[in-house]
């Protein structure tokens, strides 16, 4: 064997042994039983196919533990499914390495297949709650993106005052977001999920209300309001940029087509609302 290709086996083998630490330490912190046992399963495999490796290179390797810590936390922080994706992803990097592997160790095969097809079976059998309402939470999140924006947008120009558009911009959020949060508890029960009715309008409600505070913030720090309303504008453009982030990996979501529709209307939202905010402000002449 030459020594490119053992180096090339050697970091496979120490992929191998960082993912099975990972999967088994996950498995024991993780809620539920089915999550855990599936887990421990992955785990099971990884182990399986590091020792594959080593009987070819006949040595061993230590983890990369910084990976291990680094994804262990992401997977607690954001998710079991997002963190499991999002490490998963770095591995489709590797494809054309194992192509050219196949070609001098043909045995790969099946442990090349379980990488690709079988681990990712497994990992779709995993149940996680807040993927179960991520519908409850785009619908929170959407609607105060493009209501508040374009709220705010409107009011900065027909008032051109931050305390006021702040207080205003507060006002109308919060009463929003509990209107969004009793409309989906309705429609959800309507439909017959009486029983998760109240958890569906819960994260519909919260994710309405952080997007609320978050757009606010820029009216209660900077004294100009323009530069308020283009701080709020960069708020939602990264709001936006991260969530569709997280729901693109986590739930194989195109990511470029959903942020460019969301941003497209919240923007274009705000745009016309800053325009009506100017007619208003004309034809009636308020001046405050």
């Amino acid at each position: 064997m030459d020594q490119r290709l053992k180096r090339k086996l050697l970091g496979f083998q120490r992929n191998e042994i960082s993912e099975y630490h990972i999967y088994s330490r996950l498995a024991k912190k993780i809620k539920g039983e089915q999550n855990s046992a599936l887990l421990r399963r992955i785990a099971e495999d990884e182990l399986r196919h590091y020792k594959f490796w080593k009987s070819h290179t006949q040595t061993d390797v230590t983890p990369a533990w910084g990976r291990v810590f680094r994804y262990v936390w992401i997977s607690r922080i954001f998710g079991l499914t997002f963190g499991i994706k999002l490490m998963e992803k770095g591995e489709e990097q590797a494809q054309e390495s194992y192509t050219e592997v196949l070609e001098v160790i043909p045995e790969a095969a099946p442990v090349l297949t379980d990488e690709d097809t079988h681990e990712h079976e497994l990992i779709g059998l995993i149940r996680e709650e807040r993927l179960s309402y991520i519908g409850s939470i785009v619908l929170g999140l959407n609607d105060a993106l493009v209501e508040l924006t374009g709220t705010l947008a409107g009011l900065t120009f027909a008032l051109q005052n931050t305390r006021l558009v702040a207080l205003a911009g507060l006002i109308t959020g919060i009463a929003a977001s509990f209107s969004m949060a009793a409309s989906e508890y309705l429609s959800t029960k309507s439909e017959g999920d009486g029983e998760n009715a109240l958890k569906s309008s819960i994260y519909t409600g919260l994710a309405y209300i952080v997007t609320v505070l978050l757009l606010i913030l820029p009216y209660l720090i900077i004294p100009n309001y323009l530069l308020c309303l283009a701080g709020t504008i960069a708020i939602a453009l990264l709001i936006i940029l991260i969530f569709n982030f997280y729901v693109s990996v986590a739930k194989d979501y195109s990511f470029r087509k959903r942020f460019t529709e969301m941003a497209a209307l919240s923007l274009g939202v705000a745009a016309l609302s800053f325009g009506i905010g100017y007619l208003v402000r004309i034809t009636l002449g308020v001046d405050v």
